[in-house]
Protein backbone atom coordinates (compact mmCIF):
# COMPACT_ATOMS: atom_id res chain seq x y z
CA UNK A 1 0.00 0.00 0.00
CA UNK A 2 3.28 2.53 0.07
CA UNK A 3 1.77 3.81 -3.43
CA UNK A 4 -1.88 4.30 -1.95
CA UNK A 5 -5.14 2.66 -2.04
CA UNK A 6 -5.72 3.08 -6.12
CA UNK A 7 -2.23 2.26 -7.44
CA UNK A 8 -3.05 -0.72 -4.67
CA UNK A 9 -5.75 -1.50 -6.62
CA UNK A 10 -4.50 -0.99 -9.95
CA UNK A 11 -1.56 -3.35 -9.35
CA UNK A 12 -4.27 -6.18 -7.96
CA UNK A 13 -6.30 -5.53 -10.69
CA UNK A 14 -3.05 -5.97 -13.37
CA UNK A 15 -2.10 -8.81 -11.70
CA UNK A 16 -5.43 -10.94 -10.83
CA UNK A 17 -6.57 -10.70 -14.26
CA UNK A 18 -3.06 -11.91 -15.87
CA UNK A 19 -2.17 -15.02 -14.07
CA UNK A 20 -5.69 -16.46 -15.25
CA UNK A 21 -5.91 -14.41 -18.24
CA UNK A 22 -5.48 -17.04 -20.61
CA UNK A 23 -8.46 -19.56 -18.75
CA UNK A 24 -10.64 -16.85 -18.80
CA UNK A 25 -10.25 -16.11 -22.62
CA UNK A 26 -10.82 -19.67 -23.49
CA UNK A 27 -13.90 -19.59 -21.22
CA UNK A 28 -15.49 -16.62 -22.14
CA UNK A 29 -15.11 -17.52 -26.02
CA UNK A 30 -16.81 -21.09 -25.15
CA UNK A 31 -19.21 -19.39 -23.17
CA UNK A 32 -20.21 -16.93 -25.31
CA UNK A 33 -20.70 -19.40 -28.27
CA UNK A 34 -22.58 -21.76 -25.53
CA UNK A 35 -25.65 -19.28 -25.92
CA UNK A 36 -26.44 -21.15 -29.35
CA UNK A 37 -25.69 -24.28 -28.12
CA UNK A 38 -29.00 -26.26 -29.59
CA UNK A 39 -28.57 -24.13 -32.89
CA UNK A 40 -24.79 -25.30 -33.05
CA UNK A 41 -26.04 -28.97 -31.97
CA UNK A 42 -28.39 -29.12 -35.08
CA UNK A 43 -26.20 -27.35 -37.30
CA UNK A 44 -23.85 -30.19 -36.96
CA UNK A 45 -26.30 -32.83 -37.44
CA UNK A 46 -27.42 -32.01 -41.04
CA UNK A 47 -29.26 -35.43 -41.12
CA UNK A 48 -31.30 -33.99 -39.16
CA UNK A 49 -32.43 -30.85 -40.66
CA UNK A 50 -35.55 -32.52 -42.14
CA UNK A 51 -37.83 -33.25 -39.25
CA UNK A 52 -40.06 -31.15 -38.67
CA UNK A 53 -42.85 -30.45 -35.59
CA UNK A 54 -45.80 -31.90 -34.25
CA UNK A 55 -48.25 -30.77 -31.73
CA UNK A 56 -48.75 -34.64 -31.06
CA UNK A 57 -45.13 -35.80 -30.37
CA UNK A 58 -45.53 -36.34 -27.16
CA UNK A 59 -48.19 -39.02 -27.78
CA UNK A 60 -45.61 -40.38 -30.63
CA UNK A 61 -42.63 -40.64 -28.97
CA UNK A 62 -44.71 -42.42 -25.79
CA UNK A 63 -46.47 -44.78 -28.27
CA UNK A 64 -42.52 -45.60 -29.07
CA UNK A 65 -40.81 -46.19 -26.41
CA UNK A 66 -43.57 -48.62 -25.34
CA UNK A 67 -43.00 -50.64 -28.35
CA UNK A 68 -39.01 -50.48 -27.92
CA UNK A 69 -38.20 -50.39 -24.29
CA UNK A 70 -41.29 -51.13 -21.91
CA UNK A 71 -39.50 -53.05 -19.20
CA UNK A 72 -37.11 -50.59 -18.16
CA UNK A 73 -36.90 -48.33 -14.76
CA UNK A 74 -37.42 -44.81 -16.44
CA UNK A 75 -37.98 -43.32 -19.57
CA UNK A 76 -36.66 -39.41 -20.21
CA UNK A 77 -37.91 -37.48 -23.08
CA UNK A 78 -36.90 -33.74 -24.40
CA UNK A 79 -39.53 -32.71 -26.56
CA UNK A 80 -38.87 -31.57 -29.66
CA UNK A 81 -38.53 -27.18 -29.75
CA UNK A 82 -38.32 -24.05 -31.98
CA UNK A 83 -34.91 -23.91 -31.99
CA UNK A 84 -34.33 -27.92 -32.15
CA UNK A 85 -37.21 -29.60 -33.83
CA UNK A 86 -35.81 -33.05 -32.91
CA UNK A 87 -37.22 -34.94 -29.88
CA UNK A 88 -34.76 -37.17 -27.24
CA UNK A 89 -35.18 -40.20 -25.35
CA UNK A 90 -32.87 -40.91 -22.45
CA UNK A 91 -33.34 -45.03 -20.85
CA UNK A 92 -30.94 -47.26 -19.29
CA UNK A 93 -29.71 -50.26 -20.74
CA UNK A 94 -27.22 -52.59 -19.06
CA UNK A 95 -26.27 -53.83 -22.79
CA UNK A 96 -25.84 -50.94 -23.97
CA UNK A 97 -21.73 -50.05 -24.46
CA UNK A 98 -22.16 -46.86 -21.99
CA UNK A 99 -25.07 -48.35 -20.06
CA UNK A 100 -27.80 -46.06 -20.96
CA UNK A 101 -29.59 -45.27 -24.99
CA UNK A 102 -29.93 -41.71 -25.98
CA UNK A 103 -31.18 -41.53 -29.56
CA UNK A 104 -33.15 -38.78 -31.42
CA UNK A 105 -36.59 -39.55 -32.72
CA UNK A 106 -38.52 -37.92 -35.27
CA UNK A 107 -41.40 -36.00 -33.39
CA UNK A 108 -44.04 -36.89 -36.47
CA UNK A 109 -43.65 -40.78 -36.67
CA UNK A 110 -41.65 -41.77 -33.05
CA UNK A 111 -38.87 -43.60 -35.19
CA UNK A 112 -34.96 -43.28 -34.62
CA UNK A 113 -33.20 -40.76 -36.87
CA UNK A 114 -30.01 -41.67 -37.75
CA UNK A 115 -27.00 -38.66 -37.45
CA UNK A 116 -23.52 -38.54 -37.49
CA UNK A 117 -21.87 -38.68 -34.45
CA UNK A 118 -20.63 -35.24 -33.25
CA UNK A 119 -20.10 -33.40 -29.79
CA UNK A 120 -21.91 -30.34 -31.36
CA UNK A 121 -22.27 -27.40 -29.09
CA UNK A 122 -21.90 -29.21 -25.62
CA UNK A 123 -18.08 -29.07 -26.19
CA UNK A 124 -18.12 -25.77 -25.75
CA UNK A 125 -20.56 -25.86 -22.67
CA UNK A 126 -18.80 -28.52 -21.26
CA UNK A 127 -15.50 -26.57 -21.90
CA UNK A 128 -16.72 -23.89 -20.50
CA UNK A 129 -17.19 -24.86 -17.05
CA UNK A 130 -15.31 -27.94 -16.38
CA UNK A 131 -12.45 -27.80 -19.57
CA UNK A 132 -13.78 -30.41 -21.39
CA UNK A 133 -10.97 -33.15 -21.59
CA UNK A 134 -9.83 -32.84 -17.54
CA UNK A 135 -11.59 -34.87 -14.87
CA UNK A 136 -14.98 -32.82 -14.39
CA UNK A 137 -13.91 -31.90 -10.00
CA UNK A 138 -10.18 -30.78 -11.49
CA UNK A 139 -11.67 -28.64 -13.99
CA UNK A 140 -14.60 -26.95 -12.10
CA UNK A 141 -12.06 -26.50 -9.26
CA UNK A 142 -9.97 -24.43 -11.69
CA UNK A 143 -12.88 -22.54 -13.40
CA UNK A 144 -14.36 -21.79 -9.67
CA UNK A 145 -10.53 -20.31 -8.94
CA UNK A 146 -10.27 -18.22 -12.20
CA UNK A 147 -13.55 -17.19 -11.70
CA UNK A 148 -12.67 -15.80 -8.47
CA UNK A 149 -10.00 -13.99 -9.83
CA UNK A 150 -12.13 -12.51 -12.24
CA UNK A 151 -14.25 -10.89 -9.94
CA UNK A 152 -11.50 -9.34 -7.80
CA UNK A 153 -9.72 -7.75 -11.76
CA UNK A 154 -13.46 -6.25 -11.97
CA UNK A 155 -14.15 -4.82 -8.56
CA UNK A 156 -10.45 -3.35 -8.54
CA UNK A 157 -10.89 -2.02 -12.26
CA UNK A 158 -14.04 0.06 -11.08
CA UNK A 159 -11.77 1.03 -7.98
CA UNK A 160 -9.07 2.03 -10.16
CA UNK A 161 -10.53 4.15 -13.12
CA UNK A 162 -11.61 7.49 -11.87
CA UNK A 163 -12.98 8.49 -15.20
CA UNK A 164 -15.19 5.41 -15.47
CA UNK A 165 -18.08 8.00 -17.52
CA UNK A 166 -15.48 9.83 -19.00
CA UNK A 167 -13.87 6.20 -20.48
CA UNK A 168 -17.36 5.60 -21.84
CA UNK A 169 -17.09 8.03 -24.35
CA UNK A 170 -13.46 7.91 -25.09
CA UNK A 171 -11.72 6.05 -27.38
CA UNK A 172 -8.55 7.43 -29.46
CA UNK A 173 -7.99 5.37 -32.39
CA UNK A 174 -4.13 4.85 -34.12
CA UNK A 175 -2.47 6.20 -31.28
CA UNK A 176 -0.92 2.66 -30.32
CA UNK A 177 -0.91 1.97 -26.41
CA UNK A 178 -3.25 4.36 -25.96
CA UNK A 179 -5.64 3.13 -27.93
CA UNK A 180 -5.55 -0.72 -26.88
CA UNK A 181 -6.18 1.13 -23.19
CA UNK A 182 -8.92 2.95 -24.47
CA UNK A 183 -10.21 0.06 -25.73
CA UNK A 184 -9.70 -2.03 -22.96
CA UNK A 185 -11.79 0.78 -21.03
CA UNK A 186 -14.37 0.61 -22.82
CA UNK A 187 -15.10 -2.70 -23.63
CA UNK A 188 -14.93 -3.09 -19.47
CA UNK A 189 -17.54 0.02 -18.75
CA UNK A 190 -19.57 -0.62 -22.27
CA UNK A 191 -21.49 -4.25 -21.11
CA UNK A 192 -19.67 -3.83 -16.59
CA UNK A 193 -22.82 -5.13 -15.12
CA UNK A 194 -22.94 -8.09 -17.59
CA UNK A 195 -19.48 -8.59 -16.69
CA UNK A 196 -20.36 -8.54 -12.55
CA UNK A 197 -23.03 -10.71 -13.45
CA UNK A 198 -21.86 -13.42 -15.33
CA UNK A 199 -18.62 -13.87 -13.24
CA UNK A 200 -20.42 -13.65 -9.92
CA UNK A 201 -23.63 -15.95 -10.94
CA UNK A 202 -21.00 -18.20 -12.28
CA UNK A 203 -19.56 -18.29 -9.10
CA UNK A 204 -23.16 -19.42 -7.61
CA UNK A 205 -23.70 -22.13 -10.41
CA UNK A 206 -20.26 -24.09 -8.35
CA UNK A 207 -21.08 -22.93 -4.75
CA UNK A 208 -22.12 -26.93 -4.25
CA UNK A 209 -18.94 -27.73 -5.15
CA UNK A 210 -17.06 -24.76 -3.60
CA UNK A 211 -18.75 -24.61 -0.43
CA UNK A 212 -20.50 -27.72 0.72
CA UNK A 213 -20.53 -27.41 3.96
CA UNK A 214 -24.23 -27.66 4.38
CA UNK A 215 -24.77 -29.94 2.53
CA UNK A 216 -22.40 -31.99 5.07
CA UNK A 217 -23.88 -30.40 8.11
CA UNK A 218 -27.38 -30.25 7.21
CA UNK A 219 -28.20 -33.07 5.44
CA UNK A 220 -25.20 -35.69 6.92
CA UNK A 221 -23.22 -35.94 3.87
CA UNK A 222 -26.81 -37.20 2.12
CA UNK A 223 -26.73 -35.89 -1.42
CA UNK A 224 -29.72 -37.47 -2.47
CA UNK A 225 -31.98 -36.59 0.62
CA UNK A 226 -30.12 -32.66 0.03
CA UNK A 227 -31.35 -32.82 -4.18
CA UNK A 228 -35.39 -33.77 -2.99
CA UNK A 229 -34.79 -31.12 -0.37
CA UNK A 230 -33.15 -28.55 -2.93
CA UNK A 231 -34.06 -29.33 -6.38
CA UNK A 232 -36.95 -31.64 -6.18
CA UNK A 233 -35.64 -34.54 -7.42
CA UNK A 234 -37.19 -37.15 -5.75
CA UNK A 235 -36.59 -40.86 -5.75
CA UNK A 236 -39.36 -42.76 -8.19
CA UNK A 237 -40.98 -45.57 -5.78
CA UNK A 238 -40.59 -49.68 -6.48
CA UNK A 239 -42.31 -51.21 -9.45
CA UNK A 240 -45.43 -53.22 -7.56
CA UNK A 241 -45.24 -56.13 -10.51
CA UNK A 242 -48.70 -55.62 -11.46
CA UNK A 243 -48.92 -54.85 -15.54
CA UNK A 244 -51.00 -51.74 -16.41
CA UNK A 245 -51.32 -49.43 -19.38
CA UNK A 246 -50.05 -45.80 -19.30
CA UNK A 247 -52.89 -43.20 -19.27
CA UNK A 248 -53.01 -40.86 -22.43
CA UNK A 249 -50.23 -38.29 -22.29
CA UNK A 250 -52.37 -34.93 -23.88
CA UNK A 251 -54.64 -34.24 -21.00
CA UNK A 252 -51.80 -34.19 -18.72
CA UNK A 253 -50.11 -32.13 -20.95
CA UNK A 254 -52.92 -29.80 -21.08
CA UNK A 255 -53.34 -29.81 -17.67
CA UNK A 256 -49.94 -28.89 -16.74
CA UNK A 257 -50.18 -25.77 -19.14
CA UNK A 258 -53.20 -24.81 -17.18
CA UNK A 259 -51.43 -24.78 -14.13
CA UNK A 260 -48.66 -22.77 -15.71
CA UNK A 261 -50.80 -20.49 -16.99
CA UNK A 262 -50.22 -21.48 -20.96
CA UNK A 263 -46.34 -22.16 -20.05
CA UNK A 264 -45.37 -25.30 -22.07
CA UNK A 265 -43.73 -28.63 -21.14
CA UNK A 266 -39.92 -29.66 -22.24
CA UNK A 267 -39.05 -32.57 -20.08
CA UNK A 268 -40.92 -35.92 -19.42
CA UNK A 269 -40.19 -38.10 -17.37
CA UNK A 270 -42.02 -41.76 -16.79
CA UNK A 271 -40.76 -44.06 -13.61
CA UNK A 272 -41.69 -47.25 -14.09
CA UNK A 273 -43.43 -47.44 -17.33
CA UNK A 274 -46.23 -50.16 -17.40
CA UNK A 275 -46.39 -51.18 -14.03
CA UNK A 276 -49.88 -50.02 -11.55
CA UNK A 277 -46.82 -47.80 -9.80
CA UNK A 278 -46.25 -45.86 -12.85
CA UNK A 279 -45.66 -41.89 -12.33
CA UNK A 280 -45.24 -39.13 -15.16
CA UNK A 281 -43.11 -36.04 -14.27
CA UNK A 282 -43.73 -33.44 -16.25
CA UNK A 283 -41.36 -29.82 -16.35
CA UNK A 284 -42.04 -26.69 -17.89
CA UNK A 285 -39.47 -25.67 -20.50
CA UNK A 286 -36.47 -23.69 -19.25
CA UNK A 287 -36.62 -21.53 -22.24
CA UNK A 288 -40.11 -19.80 -20.61
CA UNK A 289 -38.68 -18.72 -17.05
CA UNK A 290 -36.07 -17.22 -16.41
CA UNK A 291 -35.40 -19.50 -13.13
CA UNK A 292 -34.26 -22.86 -13.84
CA UNK A 293 -35.61 -23.78 -10.30
CA UNK A 294 -37.39 -27.04 -11.40
CA UNK A 295 -41.11 -25.90 -11.98
CA UNK A 296 -43.12 -29.54 -12.25
CA UNK A 297 -46.49 -31.55 -12.25
CA UNK A 298 -46.41 -35.07 -10.96
CA UNK A 299 -49.43 -37.38 -12.22
CA UNK A 300 -50.15 -41.28 -11.76
CA UNK A 301 -49.09 -43.04 -14.89
CA UNK A 302 -51.83 -45.16 -14.68
CA UNK A 303 -55.00 -43.13 -13.97
CA UNK A 304 -53.93 -39.76 -14.78
CA UNK A 305 -54.30 -38.65 -11.21
CA UNK A 306 -52.41 -35.47 -9.95
CA UNK A 307 -50.20 -36.50 -7.53
CA UNK A 308 -47.93 -33.73 -6.56
CA UNK A 309 -46.52 -30.08 -8.07
CA UNK A 310 -43.43 -27.64 -7.12
CA UNK A 311 -43.38 -24.67 -7.70
CA UNK A 312 -40.21 -22.82 -6.27
CA UNK A 313 -41.17 -20.28 -4.00
CA UNK A 314 -38.52 -20.68 -1.11
CA UNK A 315 -36.58 -17.49 -1.04
CA UNK A 316 -33.48 -19.47 -1.23
CA UNK A 317 -33.91 -21.52 -4.37
CA UNK A 318 -35.49 -18.78 -6.17
CA UNK A 319 -32.75 -16.69 -5.94
CA UNK A 320 -30.38 -19.43 -6.61
CA UNK A 321 -32.46 -20.06 -10.15
CA UNK A 322 -32.41 -16.87 -11.20
CA UNK A 323 -28.88 -16.32 -10.73
CA UNK A 324 -28.08 -19.51 -12.83
CA UNK A 325 -31.15 -18.94 -15.38
CA UNK A 326 -28.91 -15.40 -15.77
CA UNK A 327 -25.72 -16.89 -16.39
CA UNK A 328 -26.96 -19.70 -19.09
CA UNK A 329 -29.33 -17.49 -20.95
CA UNK A 330 -31.94 -19.89 -21.62
CA UNK A 331 -35.07 -17.50 -20.52
CA UNK A 332 -34.34 -15.24 -24.07
CA UNK A 333 -35.38 -15.11 -27.83
CA UNK A 334 -33.33 -14.99 -30.24
CA UNK A 335 -33.54 -10.92 -29.85
CA UNK A 336 -31.92 -11.46 -25.77
CA UNK A 337 -29.91 -14.15 -26.32
CA UNK A 338 -27.98 -12.19 -29.32
CA UNK A 339 -27.78 -9.34 -27.08
CA UNK A 340 -26.18 -11.51 -24.25
CA UNK A 341 -23.68 -12.80 -27.03
CA UNK A 342 -22.59 -9.48 -27.90
CA UNK A 343 -21.51 -9.05 -24.40
CA UNK A 344 -20.04 -12.10 -23.98
CA UNK A 345 -17.98 -10.56 -26.80
CA UNK A 346 -16.83 -7.69 -25.30
CA UNK A 347 -15.82 -9.67 -22.61
CA UNK A 348 -13.82 -12.22 -24.04
CA UNK A 349 -12.24 -9.30 -26.16
CA UNK A 350 -12.09 -7.56 -22.61
CA UNK A 351 -10.08 -10.04 -21.61
CA UNK A 352 -7.96 -10.25 -24.45
CA UNK A 353 -7.25 -6.78 -24.45
CA UNK A 354 -5.77 -6.80 -20.95
CA UNK A 355 -3.42 -9.57 -21.70
CA UNK A 356 -1.90 -7.50 -24.42
CA UNK A 357 -1.40 -4.32 -22.97
CA UNK A 358 0.57 -5.82 -20.38
CA UNK A 359 2.70 -7.18 -22.65
CA UNK A 360 3.24 -4.30 -24.61
CA UNK A 361 3.91 -2.38 -21.79
CA UNK A 362 6.66 -4.84 -20.70
CA UNK A 363 8.21 -4.70 -24.22
CA UNK A 364 8.42 -0.53 -23.73
CA UNK A 365 10.02 -0.95 -20.28
CA UNK A 366 12.76 -3.29 -21.29
CA UNK A 367 13.05 -2.01 -25.10
CA UNK A 368 15.10 -4.59 -27.22
CA UNK A 369 15.56 -7.07 -24.21
CA UNK A 370 12.69 -8.43 -23.38
CA UNK A 371 12.20 -10.55 -20.04
CA UNK A 372 11.84 -14.28 -20.44
CA UNK A 373 8.82 -13.82 -18.77
CA UNK A 374 7.48 -10.96 -20.94
CA UNK A 375 8.17 -13.58 -23.67
CA UNK A 376 6.79 -16.22 -22.30
CA UNK A 377 3.68 -13.58 -21.73
CA UNK A 378 3.65 -12.68 -25.69
CA UNK A 379 3.42 -16.33 -26.68
CA UNK A 380 0.78 -17.39 -24.35
CA UNK A 381 -1.28 -14.30 -26.13
CA UNK A 382 -0.50 -15.12 -29.41
CA UNK A 383 -1.04 -18.80 -29.00
CA UNK A 384 -4.56 -18.72 -27.04
CA UNK A 385 -6.47 -15.46 -28.61
CA UNK A 386 -5.39 -16.27 -32.03
CA UNK A 387 -4.88 -19.93 -31.53
CA UNK A 388 -8.61 -20.72 -30.29
CA UNK A 389 -10.01 -19.43 -32.84
CA UNK A 390 -8.21 -21.47 -35.46
CA UNK A 391 -9.09 -24.33 -33.24
CA UNK A 392 -12.91 -23.44 -33.12
CA UNK A 393 -13.13 -23.07 -37.01
CA UNK A 394 -11.06 -26.74 -37.18
CA UNK A 395 -13.52 -28.26 -34.34
CA UNK A 396 -16.62 -26.99 -37.18
CA UNK A 397 -14.81 -28.19 -40.54
CA UNK A 398 -14.29 -31.57 -38.95
CA UNK A 399 -17.53 -32.04 -38.23
CA UNK A 400 -18.19 -32.01 -42.03
CA UNK A 401 -14.88 -33.21 -43.54
CA UNK A 402 -14.60 -36.41 -41.03
CA UNK A 403 -15.78 -39.44 -42.60
CA UNK A 404 -19.66 -39.54 -41.43
CA UNK A 405 -19.17 -43.49 -40.46
CA UNK A 406 -15.60 -42.79 -38.62
CA UNK A 407 -15.82 -44.93 -35.50
CA UNK A 408 -15.39 -42.33 -32.04
CA UNK A 409 -16.26 -39.16 -34.56
CA UNK A 410 -17.49 -37.01 -31.92
CA UNK A 411 -14.20 -37.75 -29.96
CA UNK A 412 -12.26 -37.33 -33.51
CA UNK A 413 -13.51 -33.65 -33.35
CA UNK A 414 -12.88 -32.82 -30.47
CA UNK A 415 -9.16 -33.92 -30.89
CA UNK A 416 -8.81 -32.09 -33.87
CA UNK A 417 -9.63 -29.11 -32.03
CA UNK A 418 -6.81 -29.89 -29.26
CA UNK A 419 -4.55 -30.49 -32.35
CA UNK A 420 -5.35 -27.20 -34.22
CA UNK A 421 -4.52 -25.45 -30.74
CA UNK A 422 -1.30 -27.33 -29.72
CA UNK A 423 0.00 -26.22 -33.06
CA UNK A 424 -1.85 -22.47 -33.03
CA UNK A 425 0.33 -22.39 -28.86
CA UNK A 426 4.05 -24.37 -31.15
CA UNK A 427 3.65 -21.50 -34.03
CA UNK A 428 4.96 -18.22 -32.35
CA UNK A 429 7.74 -20.19 -31.04
CA UNK A 430 9.06 -20.22 -34.27
CA UNK A 431 8.08 -16.41 -35.70
CA UNK A 432 8.53 -12.90 -35.02
CA UNK A 433 6.02 -11.56 -32.63
CA UNK A 434 4.05 -9.52 -35.04
CA UNK A 435 4.29 -11.85 -38.00
CA UNK A 436 2.55 -15.18 -35.27
CA UNK A 437 -0.01 -13.00 -34.96
CA UNK A 438 -0.45 -11.34 -38.11
CA UNK A 439 -0.49 -15.09 -39.53
CA UNK A 440 -2.33 -16.24 -37.21
CA UNK A 441 -5.40 -13.99 -37.33
CA UNK A 442 -5.30 -14.56 -40.90
CA UNK A 443 -5.69 -18.42 -40.97
CA UNK A 444 -8.14 -18.14 -38.01
CA UNK A 445 -10.13 -15.84 -40.82
CA UNK A 446 -9.93 -18.09 -43.78
CA UNK A 447 -10.78 -21.12 -41.82
CA UNK A 448 -14.17 -19.26 -40.63
CA UNK A 449 -15.00 -17.70 -43.95
CA UNK A 450 -14.28 -21.22 -45.46
CA UNK A 451 -16.86 -22.78 -43.03
CA UNK A 452 -19.95 -22.13 -45.09
CA UNK A 453 -18.31 -22.76 -48.11
CA UNK A 454 -17.21 -26.18 -47.13
CA UNK A 455 -21.01 -26.75 -45.66
CA UNK A 456 -22.56 -25.63 -48.98
CA UNK A 457 -20.34 -28.26 -50.45
CA UNK A 458 -21.20 -30.73 -48.16
CA UNK A 459 -24.63 -30.43 -47.15
CA UNK A 460 -28.06 -29.07 -48.95
CA UNK A 461 -28.33 -27.40 -45.59
CA UNK A 462 -26.50 -23.97 -46.98
CA UNK A 463 -26.65 -20.55 -46.58
CA UNK A 464 -28.58 -20.10 -50.18
CA UNK A 465 -31.34 -22.90 -48.88
CA UNK A 466 -31.77 -22.07 -45.46
CA UNK A 467 -32.06 -18.16 -45.91
CA UNK A 468 -34.20 -18.70 -48.76
CA UNK A 469 -36.53 -21.50 -46.64
CA UNK A 470 -36.63 -18.45 -43.42
CA UNK A 471 -34.83 -21.20 -41.15
CA UNK A 472 -32.90 -18.84 -39.30
CA UNK A 473 -31.76 -21.15 -36.99
CA UNK A 474 -29.10 -22.89 -39.61
CA UNK A 475 -28.85 -19.85 -41.25
CA UNK A 476 -27.62 -18.02 -38.04
CA UNK A 477 -24.53 -20.52 -37.45
CA UNK A 478 -23.18 -19.95 -41.15
CA UNK A 479 -23.81 -15.96 -40.55
CA UNK A 480 -22.44 -16.11 -37.25
CA UNK A 481 -19.25 -17.77 -38.65
CA UNK A 482 -18.86 -15.25 -41.56
CA UNK A 483 -19.26 -12.87 -38.84
CA UNK A 484 -16.03 -14.26 -36.88
CA UNK A 485 -13.75 -14.51 -40.35
CA UNK A 486 -14.55 -10.88 -41.46
CA UNK A 487 -13.49 -9.34 -37.98
CA UNK A 488 -10.26 -11.81 -37.58
CA UNK A 489 -9.59 -10.64 -40.96
CA UNK A 490 -9.75 -6.85 -40.13
CA UNK A 491 -8.23 -7.50 -36.85
CA UNK A 492 -5.46 -8.99 -39.02
CA UNK A 493 -5.20 -5.76 -41.57
CA UNK A 494 -5.29 -3.66 -38.90
CA UNK A 495 -2.06 -5.28 -36.49
CA UNK A 496 0.04 -4.95 -39.94
CA UNK A 497 -0.99 -1.71 -40.23
CA UNK A 498 -0.52 -0.50 -36.37
CA UNK A 499 3.15 1.23 -35.70
CA UNK A 500 5.85 -0.29 -33.95
CA UNK A 501 5.22 -0.35 -29.82
CA UNK A 502 6.40 3.03 -28.56
CA UNK A 503 9.84 4.09 -26.71
CA UNK A 504 10.02 4.43 -23.09
CA UNK A 505 9.75 7.68 -23.08
CA UNK A 506 6.35 7.35 -24.79
CA UNK A 507 5.62 4.76 -22.51
CA UNK A 508 6.29 7.15 -19.54
CA UNK A 509 4.31 9.88 -21.54
CA UNK A 510 1.37 7.21 -21.32
CA UNK A 511 1.35 6.24 -18.23
CA UNK A 512 1.31 10.32 -16.80
CA UNK A 513 -2.30 10.01 -18.71
CA UNK A 514 -3.46 7.65 -17.07
CA UNK A 515 -1.15 7.19 -13.88
CA UNK A 516 -4.28 4.41 -12.43
CA UNK A 517 -3.96 1.83 -15.36
CA UNK A 518 0.10 2.25 -15.93
CA UNK A 519 1.65 1.47 -12.43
Amino acid sequence: MKHGFRQSMAWLHTWSGLLVGWVLFAVFLTGTVSYFRPEISLWMRPELHGAAPNPRAADVILAELQRRAPDVPSWNIQLPTAHNPVATAFWRDRTAERGFRLIQMDPRTGGELSARGTAGGDFFYAFHFQLYSMPPLWGRWIISFCAMFMLVAIVSGIVTHRRIFADFFTFRPRKGQRSWLDGHAILAVLALPYHLMITYTGLVTLMILTMPWAIMTNFDGQRQAFNAAVFGIEQPGPRSGQAAPLTPIMPLLDEASRRWQGGQVGRITVSNPGDANATILLAQRDSERLSVSRRTVIFDGTTGAFQSAREPDAPADETRGVMYGLHIGRFGDGAVRALLFLCGLMGTAMVATGTILWAVKQRQKAGALSSPGARLVEILNVGTIAGLPIAVAVFFLANRLLPVDLPQRAEWEVRCFFIAWGIAALHPLLRRHRRAWQEQLWTGAVLFLAVPLVNAATTHSHLGATLRAGNWVLAGVDLMLLVFGVLLGATARIVGRSRPAATPNRAAEGRRAMPALAE
